[in-house]
């Protein structure tokens, strides 16, 4: 599943691509992937002008003159692909649909835009979605109501991001990074960089975390994700940007997937274990449990 800087990178690109486009007619192949009714597809889809896209933690929203929304969930193998007459970008799951002639077997969602470009929503393993819905009840999905507040945005503190944890003092670190109600949009990737950043063991509880700490692990999930916004995302295995290129900052990753390697800070070798149920990689020197 994509991370918020995979996300954010293809908000970016698509913005840039279908901004102020008219929809013109659209088709789907499956009702799990495009869970929406004909009556609201031909109301609020069919003429309506494309206004903003826009992010809330790992979802898109592309928003309609309309007053209703496109609300998209790549899951793990979706794809957003722009196909135009002098132009093709896609975004998501590196198989062949982002340069094959589309549609093809993995699309479930096409919608065409009036000067005759395209967009398609594939998806081989047909668990994400595309769903219409009127933009002001966005906020009241239940995935909305329970999702933490954006770690990127510029009014949130390093103080509010430590009362974000003040519930979970007998959780472990990394397992209250990765749920999505107290921090929205953070993966196992930016996880370990961050607590290798911060020098603060994974399986630390909450708890046991000083003030100081709590700063740098702030300041280190910020400046990790960024980079990872301006490479191009992580590509690993899943995604790449709007301009169908592989994102980059793995190649900037400290410990991530860098197990038997020695850690970049203090030449420790690397370990992978496993914490909060996922595949976790630590420097035992830098990462005192």
């Amino acid at each position: 599943m994509p991370e918020l800087p995979e996300v954010e990178t293809v908000r970016r690109g698509l913005h840039a691509l279908i901004l102020g486009k008219k929809i013109s007619a659209t088709s789907n192949d499956n009702p799990k992937s495009f869970p929406n009714t004909q009556t609201d597809v031909n109301v609020f889809l069919i003429g309506a002008s494309i206004t903003d896209i826009r992010r809330r933690a790992k979802v898109l929203m592309i928003d309609l003159s309309t007053d209703y929304s496109l609300v998209v969930h790549l899951k793990m193998t979706g794809q957003l692909v722009y196909v135009g007459s002098d132009a093709r970008f896609g975004a998501g799951h590196p198989n062949d649909s982002l340069v094959n002639t589309l549609p093809d077997k993995s699309t479930r969602v096409s919608l065409q835009f009036d000067d005759g470009s395209m967009l398609f929503f594939n998806d081989q393993r047909k668990f994400g979605w595309v769903r219409l819905m009127p933009t002001l009840e966005i906020p009241n999905l239940p995935f909305m109501q329970k999702v933490g507040p954006e770690p990127l945005e510029p009014d949130f503190t390093a103080q509010q991001f430590a009362q974000r944890f003040s519930r979970r003092a007998r959780t472990n670190i990394k397992a209250a990074l990765l749920d999505q109600s107290v921090i929205a949009g953070v993966g196992n990737i930016y996880a370990d960089e961050a607590l290798w950043g911060a020098r603060v063991h994974p399986q630390r509880l909450v708890g046991s975390l000083t003030d100081a700490e709590f700063s740098l692990l702030y300041s280190q999930l910020r400046e990790v994700m960024n980079l990872s916004i301006e490479k191009g995302g992580s590509s690993n295995l899943n995604y790449v940007n709007a301009e169908g290129k592989r994102g980059s900052y793995m190649d900037f990753a400290r410990v991530f997937r860098r197990e038997g390697l020695p850690c970049p800070r203090c030449g420790t070798t690397i370990e992978k274990s496993r914490v909060a149920g996922r595949g976790t990689h630590t420097c035992p020197t830098c990462q005192v449990a």
